[in-house]
């Protein structure tokens, strides 16, 4: 947690309801996203119980499943669930499709966004992927042919998740919490009706006040997936016996009801959520960072359509270290752009002094310099007074969000006085264009993190990967072990 979330949350104790820590939206909201709540049976490892879904907030589906240890039941579950999903996926592409690159490749002009309530949802997600995505579609224990393509497009909705910036699986106290702070704790948060509670609290009633309620499972159930003790006793456990005992449609609508009344508020919450969030400005890189979503779909959809195999069920050595490295770089780009898209962001690397924002005193634009190949080279002085606390060393190369293709390189650090060299940014004449560089009296926030600063190790080729790490890896070709079960 960063000072200035820590400071936000002390805020929003003292003024009784969440204090924003962003002032722009960083995450891309489709316009019509998925909607999937689901609940597993306590003491059963990711076993399905129910599940709303859909992309109508005023017509959700509900799935059931009336014993969940039934393992035909589980996948007639899986079937139910593969028609809803997978036909907002194959929706996607009727979208359109556009060019991108010098090569002119093709990209969807949409992918499948699912937003679930909390990252438990997201692992039920991942969870019931691996599950299913080998499962066979003839002899013993065979299962509906939509399954295993179910649960290929579930691990990728899973793998995209682990991605940051992404945004085709999102859970929505995650993107909430990156954009409210409440006075609570993290754990606290976990709960959606809670933490929406601090963000929109009830007429007349405090943050803290509503939460108390929230928490209340009789009035705002879990947001799944587990449910809560008291309604497994009381209520679910005598209708799954109801079914057990061969009361089958009693049971079911006995189930059925119950559920709703534990899923409907949490659907509601959703879109309460999803509201708040599109009523925020969205960040000038979000669209960026959601071509590149659109890409790995592109991609995926065309792999499973032209036959390919399912994700293997662990990667090689040099794979896992690539997808590592990717998934660090990653991370410090979409940290740098939240930075240079939101002022509320930047302030948590100003308390940190990887950032300051103050005044130009100065400017030498006419200054030129000897360069290394021995040329006069146009390398004007800026110098800026910060109240902030500097913790840049000399050399350091900055850049201002407001001037993204300027760099300036730190000279000296005096009481409060920054001073840049402006590398670039300035035309191609012997003089700086008019405009490029700052003006005495201008606002100006600089800072050393920026995306196309980093830079990742080079790793071996999966051919050359070290006996150490067992050798270079065979070539993943699914098996009938990949599908057994441990009943077989």
């Amino acid at each position: 947690m960063s000072a200035i979330s820590s400071y936000a949350r002390a805020l929003a104790v003292d003024g009784g309801r969440s204090y924003p820590i962003a002032s722009r939206r960083h995450l891309h909201l489709s316009d019509q996203p998925l909607i999937f709540i689901p609940l597993t049976m306590a003491g059963e490892a990711n076993a399905p119980l129910a599940a709303m879904i859909g992309i109508d907030r005023d017509d959700p589906s509900l799935l059931v499943v009336p014993q969940p240890r039934n393992r035909d039941l589980r996948f007639a579950f899986a079937a139910q669930l593969a028609d809803h999903v997978l036909r907002y996926v194959e929706d996607r592409p009727r979208r359109g499709v556009e060019t991108y690159g010098k090569d002119g490749n093709p990209r969807y002009l949409d992918a499948p966004q699912v937003l679930v309530p909390n990252p438990p949802g997201v692992d039920f997600v991942r969870l019931f992927g691996r599950s299913t995505r080998f499962r066979r579609t003839t002899g013993q224990y065979a299962v509906a042919p939509q399954v295993p393509l179910l649960g290929r497009w579930l691990t990728w909705f899973a793998e995209r998740a682990e991605h940051p910036g992404s945004s085709t699986l999102v859970a929505m106290t995650s993107e909430l919490g990156r954009h409210w702070a409440t006075g609570q704790s993290a754990l606290e948060d976990a709960n959606l009706a809670a933490q929406l509670a601090w963000i929109d609290p009830p007429a007349g009633l405090t943050g803290a006040q509503a939460a108390r309620d929230a928490e209340d499972p009789l009035i705002w159930p879990p947001a799944g997936p587990a449910t809560d003790p008291t309604f497994d006793n009381e209520i679910l456990a005598p209708a799954i016996r109801l079914y057990n005992d061969g009361h089958h449609e009693r049971a079911i609508t006995r189930m059925e009801n119950a559920l709703r009344t534990q899923l409907e508020p949490t659907w509601r919450l959703m879109w309460h959520a999803y509201d708040l969030l599109s009523a925020l400005p969205v960040g000038d890189t979000v669209e960026s960072r959601w071509a590149v979503d659109r890409t790995d779909f592109t991609g995926h959809h065309s792999y499973v359509g032209d036959g390919g195999f399912p994700q293997a069920r662990r990667d090689g050595a040099v794979a896992a270290a690539r997808r590592l490295q990717r998934l660090e770089r990653e991370q410090r780009e979409f940290d740098a752009t939240r930075a240079l898209d939101d002022p509320m962001v930047m302030a948590n690397y100003r308390v940190t002094g990887e950032a300051f924002t103050g005044s130009v005193v100065s400017v030498e634009a006419d200054r030129k310099i000897v360069s290394a190949k021995g040329r006069r080279v146009l390398r004007p002085l800026v110098v800026i007074r910060t109240e902030d606390p500097v913790r840049l060393v000399a050399q350091t190369t900055v850049r201002s969000p407001s001037r993204p293709a300027q760099d300036g390189v730190v000279q000296e650090i005096t009481d409060g006085l920054v001073t840049l060299q402006i590398e670039n940014g300035m035309g191609r004449g012997g003089t700086a264009a008019p405009g490029s560089l700052p003006a005495v009296g201008d606002e100006l926030t600089y800072t050393s993190l920026f995306p196309d600063g980093i830079r990742s190790p080079e790793l071996p080729a999966a051919q050359d990967t070290p006996w150490t790490h067992g050798g270079p890896p065979q070539p993943y070709v699914p098996t009938d072990d990949d599908a057994r079960e441990v009943w077989e």
